[in-house]
């Protein structure tokens, strides 16, 4: 479940957002000072704070600060400051999303549906294998095997992604080679045996009897983790 703490003094305001967002299935908490708001956001792990600046005790500007300087969650902040230079300097502050009063719940709720849709696209980049023991991440290019970070070369991390994202298709090394290296490869197909001997010994257990990286004999490749 993904929780979301909205600071706002106005309770009657608050409790509306909590209902409609709860409805949608999320975790709300509350708060109406932007001090306590900050007490709960350091005991409970948040995905998302939805932030008014103008609360009775701390401005809201100054939160944002607080909370951006310890964690990259995403931040929505809401306001009746509709200026565009207001806009700019909400942003800068560290808010990921500016929302001006007055808007509808359910405009609200779009917004934070939308949110967590992309978040879980750019999740799916980061892939988690065999219960976690092989792990791939796209975007950063980093292999951890049972939590260690393994150095992979390019060629290697990108031979190693196709498989994995495409478990159980047997690809030919010419597939591979084109797939990875492009059509323009001038070397032996035989190059692509190297790489996958050197990502063994990387990332399997015993390179000699592999799991994740299988041999078809006489075809090619396929990768055998579990998801």
């Amino acid at each position: 479940m993904n929780n979301i703490l909205i600071i706002e003094d106005e309770e009657k305001i608050s409790n509306v957002q909590k209902a409609y967002l709860e409805k949608e299935g999320y975790g709300v908490y509350t708060s109406t000072t932007g001090l306590k708001g900050l007490e709960l956001f350091d005991s409970i792990e948040f995905n998302l704070v939805i932030l008014d600046l103008m609360l009775p005790d701390i401005q809201g500007e100054e939160i944002c600060k607080i909370i951006r300087n310890k964690s990259d969650v995403h931040i929505f902040m809401i306001t009746a400051k509709s200026s565009l230079e207001d806009r700019i300097e909400g942003l800068n502050t560290g808010a990921d999303e500016y929302l001006v009063k007055p808007f509808s719940p359910r405009e609200l709720v779009a917004r934070v549906n939308a949110l967590f849709r992309r978040l879980e696209v750019n999740a799916s980049s980061a892939l988690s294998l065999d219960n976690g023991n092989l792990q791939i991440d796209k975007d950063s290019r980093i292999v951890r095997v049972k939590g260690e970070e393994i150095a992979l070369t390019p060629n290697e991390f990108d031979i190693l992604y196709v498989l994995a994202t495409n478990k159980g298709k047997v690809f030919t090394r010419e597939q591979l080679i084109d797939r990875v290296f492009g059509m323009d490869f001038e070397g032996f197909d035989r190059t692509v045996d190297v790489h996958i001997k050197n990502i063994r010994k990387k990332v399997e257990e015993d390179s000699k009897k592999p799991k994740y990286i299988l041999t078809v004999p006489r075809i090619g490749y396929k990768f055998g983790g579990e998801s």
